[in-house]
């Protein structure tokens, strides 16, 4: 250990943490550095093992040089996270015990080639048929929490007690504070420490129930490591005596019904700390040693510390496998550490690693890259966030104009409106009223029926159609004439058989919209991307007022002059991930019927002719399904929405699509169709 801190020989040093190892450490350290004193997060005066508990101000008017942090790693990432800035701010060198810089932040990659001694699952599985009985660490081995810390879980009690209405100062900072405290003399349960957070506090509840709340809380976060829960069942069935072994201030009741949460069921017995008044870094491996008797143990977990070293020190062998957190380490993150300040985003982050870095095997792979596998995790890690956020951010506008009617414009509206309805059904406190309609219509059928003038026949030429004038004529109009008929002419030779159809399909088109339900007052018009020539046309159709609420308005500064009311969630700039990529979100923002051309005498749509397969829309529906599987997650777990709207971090796990290796052929194999430009593109090429 010793050799790490070497060149700091002569200079002033601190020590992070007031646990029992850092007497170890002091007792190592004292002789050979000079050592001012002990810090901690929660404490700034009084004496332990015989040195003075300071500031980091006095730090650095003492002229400390390397502050040591003798903690879990897993520790080691919250102390990084709540003193690192100061530290590089005041250049002092911020090193654990193990002699990791935690300043260091590791360079965003694709792959895991920063993982040079991962145990792989056969490596895992011979070590385990060598020991008679197996124990595994349960939190970030077993199951992971749908948050990007664990003290996330805290501040999210924090804000859930708000919402009832109880307010404890610097609430998450005691309950942290007296949670370390009192594991200084034996590991506590969670309702011993909430009796010191309320010894001078009035809530109107009992430490229980502060207990049960923070608890149910963390029950919702929590999901599987299925690859490891898979591991342990095959185990139990082949006759190995199973133990989970834990750190944590929940009694074993509670414990119980967490794994029942996740499927796990295949155990011997459960040894929980607070039960037994010890930890891992005391004795509760000597509990697990006097259970096993003679017999051969090995010990599974994630921290280097309190489930390698520990186990180690009562005669257990183990094996380490990485936790979803040390993965995303490995990858710098993917970028996304700057932006990971606030809860809501640390929530969705949380949500985002705990399903892509779910199992601590990925780097099996020969060529160690990071890769998707199936159209479900495409949608709910790449695409959701960015989806979900947008309708948060459509409801937020909804009710600040206090709009009755939305058209939800087919297709792109589609899966959108289910995400809008569920969202909707989540508030209990809405008052509004609204007329949320899907409504047909598409570019070619709100041109086909709009058109009035040879002005409008001009601005739809504009838009360039990839063909000839011809299939123009039929694909834009419904207009079908010879070859011979549009040789030397252009489309204006035909405008007055464009406007005479135009009368007939605004009829027509009029007789569908007379059967909704259409109140008085604004009319909010979804379209993902477009300029506004949809809702330029329908305009032309209704009475009621239409604002366009967008994903992403295109050709803004042009459209200015047709004075339509529009409202975009992002601006199209070039090089912005969402502008890039919206194609890919549009291919499978669809409906499962084609396209609408318009309609007939009885005010029914119809509908272009199919071009997508039938692997296509299965491809689709299983990612609604991973997109619709994240939203009810974030509904249920994430605090105040609307300040979770965040674009940046939704363009950085977008633009994660081209980064990390796509592995489902169907999703590569489907095409972008724009029939009014008589386009289509390859997903693969956009890729």
């Amino acid at each position: 250990m010793i050799g790490v801190f070497e060149k700091y020989k002569g200079s002033s040093i601190a020590l992070y943490g007031l646990g029992t190892e850092t007497e170890k450490a002091l007792a190592e350290l004292e002789d050979k550095f000079h050592i001012i004193g002990l810090l901690d997060g929660f404490c700034e005066d009084g004496y332990l093992y015989g040195k003075r508990i300071v500031s980091l101000d006095a730090c650095v008017r003492a002229g400390v040089q390397l502050i040591i942090v003798v903690a879990r790693p897993g520790s080691c990432r919250a102390i990084a996270k709540r003193i690192g800035d100061f530290c590089l701010e005041h250049e002092i060198a911020l090193i654990d015990i193990r002699g990791k810089n935690l300043c260091l932040q590791n360079r965003v990659t694709y792959d895991f080639g920063n993982i040079v001694d991962g145990l792989t699952k056969e490596q895992l599985a011979k070590c385990a048929d060598e020991n008679d009985v197996i124990s595994f660490d349960l939190f970030d081995t077993l199951i992971v929490r749908q948050a990007l810390f664990s003290t996330d879980v805290i501040e999210l009690a924090e804000y859930r007690l708000h919402e009832k209405g109880i307010s404890i100062k610097n609430f998450t900072e005691k309950r942290l504070k007296y949670e370390k405290v009192l594991s200084k003399y034996a590991a506590p349960t969670l309702e011993e420490i909430y009796k010191y957070v309320l010894e001078k506090e009035s809530t109107g509840m009992t430490a229980e129930e502060m207990a049960d709340f923070e608890w149910s809380i963390d029950y919702e976060l929590i999901v599987p490591r299925q690859e490891v829960v898979d591991f342990l069942s095959g185990l139990y069935k082949k006759g190995k005596k199973i133990y989970i072994v834990t750190d944590t201030y929940y009694r074993k009741s509670k414990i119980i019904k967490m794994l029942e949460k996740c499927g796990i069921y295949n155990y011997t017995g459960i040894l929980v700390s607070c039960e037994y008044k010890t930890g891992k870094t005391q004795g509760l491996f000597g509990e697990l040693k006097r259970m096993a008797g003679e017999k051969n143990c090995l010990h599974i977990g994630d921290d280097l510390f309190a489930d390698v070293e520990c186990a180690g020190r009562a005669g257990i062998s183990s094996c380490h496998i990485y936790s979803s957190l040390d993965l995303l380490e490995t990858t710098g993150y993917l970028g996304l550490q700057k932006n990971c300040v606030e809860l809501p985003v640390r929530m969705k982050t949380g949500i985002f690693v705990s399903r892509m870095f779910n199992s601590p095997f990925q780097f099996e792979t020969e060529d160690r890259i990071l890769s998707v596998k199936n159209a479900f995790d495409i949608g709910f890690l790449f695409m959701a966030p960015v989806i979900c956020d947008f309708v948060i951010w459509f409801r937020q506008q909804i009710k600040k104009y206090g709009i009755k009617n939305i058209f939800f414009g087919a297709r792109d509206g589609y899966f959108i409106k289910q995400l809008y309805d569920m969202l909707e059904s989540t508030d209990s406190s809405s008052s509004l009223e609204c007329g949320s309609i899907y409504f047909m219509t598409s570019r070619m059928a709100a041109v086909r029926a709009g058109i009035e003038d040879e002005d409008d026949i001009k601005y739809v030429a504009g838009m360039k159609f990839s063909g000839t004038l011809k299939q123009q004529l039929w694909e834009r109009f419904g207009i079908d004439v010879s070859e011979s008929d549009t040789e030397g002419k252009t489309i204006l030779d035909f405008s007055q058989q464009i406007r005479e159809q135009a009368v007939i399909k605004k009829k027509n088109y009029q007789h569908y919209i007379s059967r909704l339900r259409i109140k008085d007052g604004d009319v909010a018009f979804f379209d993902f991307v477009a300029k506004g020539t949809t809702q330029m046309y329908i305009s032309r159709m209704i009475k009621n007022h239409i604002k366009g609420f967008y994903f992403l308005q295109l050709e803004k500064e042009y459209m200015q002059s047709k004075n339509l009311d529009i409202q975009a969630f992002y601006e199209a700039r070039e090089g912005d991930a969402v502008y890039d990529d919206y194609y890919i979100l549009e291919t499978v923002l669809t409906s499962p019927e084609s396209s609408v051309l318009e309609f007939d005498d009885n005010g029914n749509a119809c509908f272009a002719n199919e071009t997508r397969c039938g692997a296509d829309m299965d491809c689709v529906q299983k990612i609604w399904e991973g997109v619709r599987e994240y939203f009810c997650t974030y509904l249920k777990i994430c605090p105040d929405l609307e300040s979770g709207v965040d674009r940046e971090t939704d363009e950085m796990i977008l633009n994660l699509i081209h980064k990390i290796t796509i592995g489902d052929q169907d999703f590569l194999n489907l095409r972008v169709e724009d029939m009014f430009f008589n386009r289509m593109t390859d997903m693969e090429d956009l890729i």
